[in-house]
């Protein structure tokens, strides 16, 4: 299962450019407004869940984020990242891995995930990756995902929808949530895609 995924993820991103791809998003708007709720200091801890591309990462870098991972499962995808950031890059800590293989050894303050998590299909993946952020994140997690009204493939793969009542749901053992919101989201190719966004509070043990 992971090694055809990765191996889809390969293509994409080495055949395609970011606008030839429906996720792409020149200003990560909705993702920073989130961030920015979160009233952080600038040494706060952040990992980018299949940050691929995106240009979350040069934001975060722009308003003086001083701990950023970047993951992702696909090499080329982060590949394309350093290219554009150039120096910058040093500064990031880059992870290839799915995300339900993802071990970390530190802590993060915040866990971001902008169109990872419906990727997730089966009980057991999304098991996985709940249980690895209840254990990495101490502080916020912030989830952006197809709503009930999204598409029902992306990128020629099956997603799983969610509600802002099943997203909780699916995460309410180990976090309280703060708040949702719901976007449309104009692809490149000027199509619009239905998304939910919901942050989350760690809840202490």
């Amino acid at each position: 299962m992971h090694t055809g995924n990765q191996k889809h993820w390969e293509t994409v991103y080495k055949t395609k450019q970011p606008n030839e791809v429906s996720w792409t998003q020149e200003i990560p708007a909705t993702s920073l407004d989130f961030i920015h709720a979160f009233d952080l200091p600038r040494t706060a801890s952040i990992v980018d869940i299949g940050g691929g591309d995106s240009k979350f990462v040069d934001y975060l870098l722009e308003e003086g984020f001083e701990n950023i991972t970047v993951l992702d499962i696909s090499a080329a995808a982060l590949e394309k990242t350093k290219k554009r950031l150039g120096d910058k890059a040093a500064k990031v800590t880059w992870v290839v891995s799915d995300v339900t293989d993802f071990k970390p050894a530190t802590k993060f303050d915040v866990w971001h995930d902008r169109a990872t998590f419906h990727f997730l299909t089966t009980p057991h993946q999304i098991k996985k990756y709940i249980d690895t952020a209840s254990k990495s994140v101490t502080g916020f997690l912030t989830i952006g995902t197809f709503s009930d009204m999204g598409p029902d493939k992306c990128s020629g793969l099956e997603i799983k929808k969610y509600s802002e009542k099943t997203l909780h749901s699916a995460l309410k053992k180990g976090f309280d949530k703060l708040r949702c919101i719901t976007e449309d989201h104009i692809t490149p190719f000027q199509t619009s895609q239905h998304f939910l966004f919901c942050s989350f509070k760690r809840r202490a043990d």
